[in-house]
């Protein structure tokens, strides 16, 4: 995905998916993620896979919403930030309210990103600085 934020339909603007299955090792395989973590996005619902039987099967919908939970989730938020983000689509208002709840959210989060960022650099020119000076006091401590 390109974009910052991509609703639920975009993809399918552009391609009929609609037909489009996915298995739990398919998804697995090209996120990277074991079955526990899909059956844990599900359990929190996130992911809503169709059933055949015992089996596990996700539609083009719940493949872009996986993509979003990474996403937010790279992005800092928390599933339960995501999923209030995810459901917004299909709540009164649809995108045009999930774009506008999702900016100040992004906003902030990159906010404090950012200040975690300076922060860290801060802590990293510190430890470097203690990393140069013990070889001279463990020289010293040998003399």
């Amino acid at each position: 995905m390109n974009s910052v934020v991509t609703t639920l339909t975009d993809d399918a603007k552009h391609q009929d998916h609609s037909a489009k299955a996915y298995s739990m090792t398919q998804l697995c395989d090209e996120f990277g993620l074991t079955p526990r973590a899909l059956r844990f996005y599900e359990q929190r619902k996130l992911l809503a896979p169709l059933r055949r039987g015992a089996t596990r099967v996700f539609t083009h919908r719940d493949r872009a919403r996986l993509q979003l939970v990474l996403r937010g989730k790279r992005f800092g938020f928390t599933l339960t930030e995501i999923r209030e983000m995810l459901d917004m689509y299909d709540a009164p208002g649809g995108k045009e309210q999930q774009l506008r709840t999702a900016l100040p959210r992004l906003q902030l989060q990159l906010k404090e990103l950012q200040k975690e960022h300076e922060e860290l650099g801060q802590v990293l020119v510190e430890l470097e600085a203690t990393c140069q000076e013990l070889p001279a006091a463990m020289d010293q401590l040998a003399d």
